[in-house]
């Protein structure tokens, strides 16, 4: 059931178009694919990884009769808890549920009538739908952080932004630039903080590049403000809303 869960995770997510899902339960199938080809593998680190169980699941039969008629209903239930977790520190920033149920009903009058046999498709239907409705909350969670990208290069008042057209981008949209807050250790939790950095200029967006979701970018150019001499590793791109 775990590995049934995990592949309907994973294909929720990616038919979503709103996240970039890289493998790692089935892995060793890409690490020994790369050795019996010989071909250099190059994995891509992931921001945050989703880990869970599936916590409830089990199927009831329920039914009725009267002086001429009877039904019976077969109900599959399932439930599954996820948590996110930050790769770079391990901390669970965001934890949900989700919950479905798939019923199917038969009735029968003076004996004639649909008979009950197992349905095995309820199961799935159970899962599937409790898988949904976590990928939901997930995804209502994350779309409530900001947007935020790097600058891939700058060349005077013209940048490279990383992120295209799966990320919403598109000619004419400005964004905000910023410079990189500076990072210090929090004696408090052991953890980095990052300050807030300056806004420095705004910048519209002139033309896109790229043909997926990996090597999307966008060029982008200045259109008020200053960016001084900052390199592009020192500049942060953002999108301020309303637009």
């Amino acid at each position: 059931m775990g590995k049934q869960v995990t592949d309907l995770f994973s294909k929720a997510l990616t038919e979503s178009g709103a996240y970039l899902v890289f493998e790692r339960p089935d892995i060793d199938k890409v690490v020994t694919e790369s050795q019996l080809t010989n071909q250099k593998l190059n994995l891509i680190g992931v921001d945050a990884l989703i880990v869970g169980s599936l916590t409830e699941f089990g199927r009831k039969t329920v039914g009725s009769s009267g002086f001429a008629s009877s039904s019976k209903k077969q109900v599959a239930f399932a439930k599954v808890d996820i948590r996110m977790v930050d790769t770079r520190t391990g901390h669970v920033f965001f934890a949900t549920s989700g919950a479905g149920e798939a019923t199917n009903e038969v009735s029968s009058t003076f004996g004639f009538g649909s008979r009950a046999n197992y349905d095995g498709t309820l199961n799935d239907s159970a899962i599937r739908q409790a898988v949904s409705e976590a990928v939901s909350k997930l995804s209502v969670e994350l779309n409530r952080r900001p947007w935020t990208t790097a600058v891939l290069k700058r060349e005077g008042s013209r940048l490279f932004v990383s992120g295209g057209k799966s990320q919403g981008l598109k000619p004419g949209m400005l964004l905000a630039v910023q410079s990189a807050g500076e990072q210090i250790k929090s004696p408090q939790t052991g953890a980095l903080i990052t300050l807030p950095g300056q806004k420095l200029a705004q910048v519209r967006v002139d033309s896109l590049f790229g043909d997926n979701e990996l090597n999307e970018g966008a060029m982008a150019s200045v259109v008020s403000g200053d960016l001084g001499q900052r390199d592009a590793s020192a500049l942060v791109v953002y999108f301020e809303g309303g637009q």
